[in-house]
């Protein structure tokens, strides 16, 4: 029995609590993310393993800052608290872990969106055409040769979606509001880098 996207993750992008100043909660956005994960998990393609890696990795780093204060586990509680208070301490491993977990996570909601949206384009068009207008610009040339090879491995279009819960209409429906959501936090967190001028440097 194929699993849908209920399935595969403990909590929704929709879950993941704002506040009214647009403020992440860390621990709910992370627990989010790795649902990407585990979605590239299931496709068991090795198109997706260097996104997959990166990705993984820096959850890992922003997880640890966010809980770097047990005494106060309110210091660190949402995504612009972790950032900001990096950016006076000096070290910034956090910001730029979220910084490439964003990238990682704009790569997938772009191209998961236009697969939705454009249903006889193939799965390696889709997420090649999101690679070339999010990572693309940050990777160096053998990177992107790297990359561009892995987009073409992907899974045919009907092996993904039944394998997160089938092709039709319900499921798609699902899977957009998933993106949308997860589409609302990157722009929240885009300004907030953008503000500050957080990624300068990184």
């Amino acid at each position: 029995m194929s699993k849908t996207l209920e399935d595969l993750i403990t909590r929704r992008f929709q879950d993941v609590t704002v506040s009214e100043a647009g403020h992440i909660n860390t621990a709910e956005f992370l627990e989010a993310a790795e649902g990407v994960v585990k979605l590239f998990d299931i496709l068991e393609s090795a198109a997706f393993y260097p996104v997959k890696t990166d990705m993984t990795a820096n959850i890992k780093k922003v997880r640890e800052k966010s809980l770097s204060n047990p005494s106060d586990p309110t210091v660190y509680d949402t995504l612009q608290k972790i950032i900001t208070a990096e950016a006076k301490e000096g070290d910034r491993t956090a910001t730029q872990g979220l910084l490439w977990l964003k990238r990682g996570l704009e790569l997938t909601a772009m191209a998961l969106k236009r697969s939705l949206e454009n249903q006889k384009e193939t799965l390696s068009e889709s997420f090649t055409e999101a690679y070339n207008k999010t990572l693309k610009q940050y990777h160096g040339f053998i990177v992107k040769k790297m990359f561009g090879v892995a987009m073409m491995a992907c899974p045919d279009r009907e092996t993904f979606y039944m394998k997160i819960g089938g092709d039709n209409e319900g499921a798609h429906e699902q899977l957009l509001a998933w993106v949308n959501a997860l589409q609302g936090l990157l722009n929240e967190l885009n300004i907030f880098y953008a503000s500050g001028a957080f990624d300068k440097g990184l």
